[in-house]
Order: structure tokens, then sequence, then C-alpha cells
């Protein structure tokens, strides 16, 4: 990630409150354009409020920010011409059929009948629910609304998308559909800010994070950086002999340095960082005549990342009122 590159999204100071609940405390962004720009929190971190912000749809407390160049307060309308936004929930209606509900949309935001169905039916092609086309949404698979929901954030592509929580609810596969999705948006030149508080997502996905919690940003960095910052890999080896588990780690602490004993009686580690040091590790447990099964060279997950920072798991916090679906 690069600060010279043009930004999609500049903001500073963000703040909003909802009564005595102070969601958002102060938030800066840079989001680079042709990105997908990850924003990283539990549940009530100020995610959502602060997307609401950007996209217009609440005005801040204070602060300032401008997306695609516009003023999100004395330029709204503009900024709302260029943006998307898919929620947590699904906005498409239920007793429509999928093509009735991006037909609909396709007219509402400008284009005639036969340029409505036909990007409603380019759209159902290119997410897989062509077959469904005719289905109402109500009879829909979890996947397939969420698919749906994000065809119609595209019935005019936006140069700037907001996902917020979108793969919330979803087995693996049609997690990682979406992700396909997005990919392909940005490549074909789309932003992304996406929400989430899966860490998986975000290493997966994002170009760079952003990680709050409490309504305020607490670190930054491409996925990489921020499991650096944690601390160094580690070299983790499992035994085809348990019994020489202590001769193991005699071998590793020489040649490595510290090690944990796991909880399983075949594995152990020891910190390491240094591919090449990890590999004489191993060469010098193969002198020694330690069989092992397995061995990898670990790095700390946005997991550790999120815990180091926080005190705290990704998941564990109460949504504030104004992040509560409704």
């Amino acid at each position: 990630m690069t600060r010279s590159a043009p930004l999609a999204v500049e903001a500073t100071g963000l703040a909003k409150s909802f009564g005595s609940t102070r969601a958002v405390a102060g938030i800066d962004l840079a989001v680079p354009a042709g990105t997908i720009y990850g924003v990283l929190g539990p549940n009530g971190a100020g995610k959502t409020t602060t997307i609401r912000m950007l996209a217009t749809l609440i005005p801040p407390d204070a602060g300032s920010a401008r997306v695609l160049g516009h003023d999100i307060a004395t330029d709204a309308d503009a900024v709302r011409g260029l943006v998307s936004l898919t929620g947590q929930l699904a906005s498409v209606d239920e007793e429509l059929t999928g093509r009735e509900n991006l037909v609909l949309l396709g007219r509402l935001l400008g284009h005639g009948r036969a340029a409505a169905r036909d990007r409603a039916d380019e759209l159902l092609t290119a997410f897989g629910i062509a077959e469904a086309a005719a289905k109402l949404v109500k009879h829909y698979s979890g996947g397939m609304r969420r698919r749906l929901d994000i065809a119609a954030s595209l019935v005019v592509t936006p140069q700037l998308m907001f996902l917020d929580e979108p793969t919330t609810g979803l087995d693996p596969r049609s997690r990682n559909q979406v992700w396909e999705i997005a990919r392909a948006l940005v490549a074909e030149g789309t932003t992304i800010l996406l929400c989430t508080q899966y860490l998986e997502e975000a290493d997966q996905l994002a170009d760079g994070i952003v990680v709050i919690d409490r309504g305020q940003v607490i670190a930054e960095g491409t996925p990489g950086q921020l499991k650096a910052s944690v601390g160094s890999g580690s070299l983790r080896v499992r035994l085809l002999a348990p019994d020489q588990r202590a001769e193991a780690a005699r071998v590793l602490e020489r040649a490595v340095g510290a090690v944990v004993l796991d909880p399983d009686p075949a594995s152990l580690s020891a910190a390491c960082a240094d591919p090449g040091r990890a590999a004489l590790g191993v060469a010098e447990l193969a002198r020694a005549g330690v069989g092992l099964a397995d061995f990898s060279l670990d790095q700390p997950s946005l997991d550790e990342v999120f815990l180091s920072l926080t005190g705290h798991a990704a998941d564990a916090s109460s949504r504030t009122l104004e992040e509560q679906p409704s």
C-alpha cells in the first residue's frame, strides 16, 4: 500500500454518538483507489457507523471526509451517485423474483425497460443465479440472497463499494463465492471498503487493513505488517515418536531458540522468523535421529494480532444500538 496512490476515501476525525453511546470517536482513514481496504473490528467497534457516515446516510458529529473527491457533508448527492452500499442484511424484496428485483432497480436508476432487463440478465448470469431468476427471493438460500444483494448494488457499476459484513451467516462455499466477486470487481477498477469481523476474510482479501476497537483506530497496515507487529513466527514440528520430544526440544533450543511444548505430546514449536534458521533446525533434528511426521513455519495470525492489540478476541464485544440489525 502506498500513500502516494490516489485516495478513494479520506477521513479525518470522524465522530458520532447516539445519546450517551460514543459509537465513533475520531477516526482517520486513507483508502487508496483500486484496492480492497479492510476495516476490521468486533461487533460494536464502530465499523457500520463509519460506513454510514461515509455513504452519507447519517451526518458526522465531528470531523470531515471526502469520498472520490467529494465532501460527504457539502456534496452528498455526488457521493451517492458514485458509490453503492451492501449492508449486513439483504435489501432485496423477498416477494419479487430475482429478475424482478434487478429490473425494478434498473428502472429506478434510469434504465429503459429493455436496458433494465438486459442488465438484470447479465448480472444474474455473472453471479451464478440465472437458473433461479424466476423464483421468489424468499425461496433463495442465504448464499443466493447475498449474491443477489451484491448484484443489486452493481446495476450501475460503482466506483466505490461499501461492503458491510458481506459474508455474515454464509457457509464456506458461499463465502468463497462472495470473495471471488469482490476480487473481480477490484480487477475491473472498483474500490472496496470492506467491514468485517472475520479475520480470515480480511487476510484473504484486503490490500490494507485498519483495526478499529471501541470507536477508534488502534492499528493500520498491510496484513503482513500487522502480523509482524506482534512478533516472529514459529517453527512447529510433529514427531513420529512422542517419546523423542525431550531430545527434539534440546536440539531445537540449540539450533533455533526457545522451545514451547504444545499440549499434543508429539508436537513442539520454537520462535523463529528466519526460514533459513528453521531449515537448520529441521536438519539438526534429522542429524540427531529425531523422526518428523511433519513441520511448518507458521506466521502470526490476524487473530493473534487482534488479541495482542485489544486484549480480547475479535468477536468478544457487544454491539452498539446503532450497529444492531434493524
